[in-house]
Order: C-alpha cells, then sequence, then structure tokens
C-alpha cells in the first residue's frame, strides 16, 4: 500500500502547485466593491427626537439634571453644592439606580485621594 499512495501524493502535491502561479498573479489586484446603497432613515424620525430632553431642578442643596428619552430616564446627574457630581443610571427594569462617577462603562482600578493640599 505504501508504493500506490506515494504516487498518489506526488500527483497531488504536483496538481497544487501547477496552480500557485495563478492565484499568485490574482491577488495582486483588489477586488472591485460596489460601494452600499444609502439607507434612509425610518419614517416619522427626526433627529430632534433621538436627542435627549434634559430637566434641571435647582434645591438648595444640590441641582439635578434628568435626561429623558422618549420619557424615559436614561440618566440623573446630581450636582451636590459642595462634591463631586454623579451619575444615577436606571437598571434594566428601571425600578433601581446604580451610582457611577461618569457615563464612562470601562474598567477602572478603583483609586482614593489620600492627601490633598
Amino acid at each position: 500500500m505504501i508504493r500506490f499512495a506515494r504516487p498518489l501524493a506526488v500527483a497531488a502535491c504536483a496538481s497544487l502547485l501547477a496552480g500557485l502561479p495563478a492565484r499568485a498573479a490574482d491577488s495582486g489586484t483588489p477586488p472591485v466593491t460596489e460601494p452600499l446603497p444609502e439607507i434612509p432613515p425610518p419614517p416619522n424620525v427626526e433627529d430632534a427626537e433621538l436627542a435627549p430632553e434634559v430637566t434641571i431642578t435647582q434645591r438648595d442643596r444640590e441641582t439635578i439634571e434628568e435626561a429623558r428619552v422618549n420619557g424615559v430616564i436614561v440618566w440623573i446627574r446630581v450636582t451636590p453644592r459642595h462634591g463631586r457630581p454623579y451619575y444615577l443610571i436606571p437598571t434594566a427594569g428601571g425600578n433601581m439606580y446604580i451610582r457611577r462617577d461618569s457615563l464612562d462603562t470601562t474598567l477602572k482600578v478603583p483609586m482614593w485621594v489620600l492627601f490633598t493640599w
């Protein structure tokens, strides 16, 4: 069986090598692509509807900014009179809020201020 396998292997390698120059010549030119057609925006939707509506409420100790899109709260920014502002982000159910220092969603290492002067 070994004697029959070798001629078959040699024939298979020869057929593969014979096709290489033709493939190498084709790879030099990039394929022609057609531009994608422009997709129109959905009907009855304007840019003003996609922008959040921000409502600002002033209290004696803090300022509260609520951003809503289609009547649903997206985020709430609380700026205390003394201190750093923070955001309240609603959970998927909308019945609880997660407190964050910014709207940035990347993972960051916890850091605390030890000394200031």
